[in-house]
């Protein structure tokens, strides 16, 4: 038995799947950026700054290069970390996000500063924050919803324990 197919199938067979490898493998798709945990620490009233939080997941190598949020009148990548005995914390230009590892945005660590803030952050409410995200030269942006919890909260799953200010 002879099968006979139409010449225009398989051109769109082919089609299809080159358009499905291109979405692939395209420089979109290795920027991939998935996040986890993300959340915000909860202020008092007179407040005017806080943290927000996250697990941050590279498909690909990339660079967190920056962030913004409609919560505060800025936001910046932040670092603490001890010199001297003393913990000191500073603004920086970006943080790396090496492929297949996960980097976590905590208290005492990398965070995102939110300063500025025009209400105060209420357990339970949401904080959309946009991260901008560089790899092989292009920029993308990614809106994450931090998920604001009680202003002692420490990490995932913590509800207490102290905290520290910024």
């Amino acid at each position: 038995m002879t099968v006979r197919i139409r010449a225009a199938m398989p051109a769109a067979c082919a089609a299809a799947c080159l358009a499905v490898s291109a979405a692939l493998f395209s420089p979109l798709a290795l920027a991939q950026v998935t996040v986890s945990n993300a959340w915000a620490r909860g202020t008092v009233p007179a407040q005017t700054a806080s943290g927000v939080f996250m697990t941050l997941h590279a498909h690909a190598a990339a660079r967190l290069v920056g962030v913004a949020t409609p919560a505060a009148a800025t936001a910046e990548l932040h670092e603490m970390k001890m010199e001297n005995n003393v913990m000191r914390m500073r603004a920086v230009d970006g943080i790396e996000l090496p492929a297949m590892k996960d980097v976590e945005l905590k208290p005492g660590g990398y965070h995102v500063m939110l300063s500025g803030l025009k209400a105060p952050l209420k357990a339970g409410e949401v904080v959309p924050v946009t991260l901008t995200i560089e790899q092989g030269g292009k920029r993308t942006e990614q809106v994450v919803k931090a998920e604001v919890r009680d202003l002692t909260a420490m990490g995932p799953g913590t509800a207490g324990g102290g905290h520290h200010k910024h």
